[in-house]
């Protein structure tokens, strides 16, 4: 009934003012002049309720007069604009007229920059990383790396730490392709990454002072994001890495949220035995201790061959650590330990208490495995064939671990074999008065395990 109304209110100045018309487009003004300011207010009236309720189909003619004539009428031309123009690009078969409409897609974005570039929150960066997301939604392998970084690149340069957070995400998308496709580009890659982990660094900050914990857990999932694509790009060798952080140290030894993003860092890219991974580790937890702290610590004494004290900061690590599979971890990294020091049963009870958080963690069990096998002569030093029978026992874990965990078959397919070659033979069970072919068989000293014979 509004529009209604609107439309003939319209109809009735029409005839005084054809003599003043002239499109916003052209004359700088927002809805134009004379008639075709009725023409721009009409078809504005008639497209946003179609778009509004998700019929673009009826919208877009409507829209596109508004769009061509006064595009800087309204945002209204640019929030529909993109939802009339995606629906139109996944509506149509012809793939030149796919990659026109995309072409008009990216149009739409770069206008409302040109019109609304200025708006307080919703400004250029939140544009062009819209206009970037719906790029890689849409372009496929079309996709131009070179344009979608050159957008990026301008916009963070010129907004900085107050940058859009999607940008430096999309930012190292298109950095990371370029890479792939050019191996020199590495340090332009690693300072791309640089930038973008200052800017979420300082955002998140930002949020943490203002208590606005919606804000940061959305800075932090998209802090995830960069830090693991770049870990994983092959760019982020050891070297590399610390030849980046480890410079910064010293000068942000009580800068907590840079020295997590360090340590977690390094842990992703598996440089854990670097001094600048210690390092950090040190400083952290001098400030606050947490889980990685405490491993990065506990590591730290494992490459000093200080393995009392790396057992007590693992041990702090699992009373900080809340992710069962993190736990389960450390534990084994303890057993491992213990092993070394010839503490068998302590390494098989943290092999049990990791087997128990993670039950999909083979390790421990293959430890476990070791462990029987390699103690076989001690538990028997004068009987060679019950030597051989706590192989057995071993089997046994190698064929548990390769149950619960794939990524062990491999290894424990070799053991098997191998130890299975040196079980004793069917005149050696025969012969041996404890021993009887399926039946059950307690293997003696710190194993004490029943197995049975086979």
């Amino acid at each position: 009934m509004k529009i209604k109304v609107l439309l003939l209110a319209l109809g009735c100045t029409m005839g005084t003012l054809g003599a003043y018309a002239q499109k916003g487009v052209d004359n700088g003004t927002r809805f134009g002049s004379g008639e075709d300011s009725v023409r721009c207010i009409t078809n504005i009236s008639l497209f946003v309720p179609y778009a509004k309720g998700g019929n673009y189909k009826d919208a877009q003619e409507f829209w596109k007069i508004a769009y061509t004539e006064c595009p800087a009428s309204t945002k209204d031309l640019y929030l529909y604009g993109v939802r009339i123009v995606a629906w139109q690009i996944e509506n149509e078969k012809d793939p030149a007229k796919k990659a026109q409409l995309l072409d008009d897609l990216m149009a739409v974005y770069d206008n409302r920059v040109k019109y609304f570039g200025n708006d307080k929150k919703y400004g250029k960066d939140w544009i062009v990383a819209n206009k970037a997301e719906d790029y890689v939604k849409y372009a496929g392998d079309k996709l131009d790396a070179d344009k979608m970084y050159g957008w990026l690149k301008e916009v963070i340069d010129e907004t900085g730490n107050k940058c859009e957070v999607k940008a430096t995400s999309y930012l190292m998308f298109a950095s990371l392709k370029k890479l792939q496709a050019d191996p020199n580009f590495k340090d332009q890659y690693i300072q791309d990454y640089l930038k973008c982990a200052e800017i979420i660094d300082s955002q998140i900050q930002a949020a943490t002072a203002a208590n606005n914990q919606k804000e940061l857990k959305t800075l932090q999932a998209y802090q995830s994001n960069v830090e693991s694509n770049f870990a994983n790009s092959g760019a982020a060798d050891c070297e590399t890495l610390a030849n980046v952080y480890g410079p910064k140290l010293d000068e942000n030894k009580d800068n907590l949220p840079f020295l997590k993003q360090t340590i977690a860092l390094l842990r992703k890219s598996r440089c854990q035995e670097l001094e600048v991974y210690f390092k950090a580790s040190e400083y952290a937890h001098a400030i606050e201790p947490t889980a990685e702290s405490a491993v990065g610590l506990a590591k730290q004494a494992v490459k000093k061959k200080d393995y009392d004290t790396a057992i007590k900061r693992f041990e702090e690590a699992i009373g900080l650590e809340t992710d069962a599979n993190t736990k389960a971890e450390d534990y084994y990294m303890m057993a491992l330990l213990e092993y070394e020091q010839n503490k068998y049963s302590k390494a098989r009870e943290d092999c049990r208490k990791a087997a128990e958080l993670n039950p999909n963690y083979g390790a421990p069990y293959m430890l476990i495995g070791n462990m029987y096998a390699s103690t076989a002569k001690s538990v028997y030093p004068s009987d060679p064939v019950l030597m051989r029978a706590v192989y057995y026992a071993a089997i046994d874990k190698f064929l548990k671990a390769k149950q619960v965990d794939p990524s062990c078959e491999e290894e424990a397919n070799k053991l098997i074999g191998s130890y299975t070659a040196h079980l004793p033979s069917t005149e050696e069970v025969f012969m041996h008065p404890d021993l009887e072919k399926g039946k059950p068989f307690t293997i003696g000293g710190w194993i004490g395990e029943t197995i049975t014979v086979r």
